[in-house]
């Protein structure tokens, strides 16, 4: 899989949870708190797709 590929795929995954995890203390998927977690999980999410293509 190229490298582009799995960033991608990793900002996509990341950047869900990252938007999810305010919901399960109970604040809306349209918060505040929910885009500083999706921007947080996207970051996180183009950093271990780099590494993925680092390993393949």
């Amino acid at each position: 899989m190229s490298p582009k590929t799995l960033i991608w795929i990793g900002i996509f995954v990341g950047g869900a949870i990252g938007g999810y995890v305010p919901a399960l203390w109970g604040a809306s998927l349209f918060s505040f708190s929910s885009i500083i977690g999706n921007t947080i999980g996207g970051i996180a999410g183009v950093w271990a797709g780099w590494k993925l293509s680092q390993m393949f």
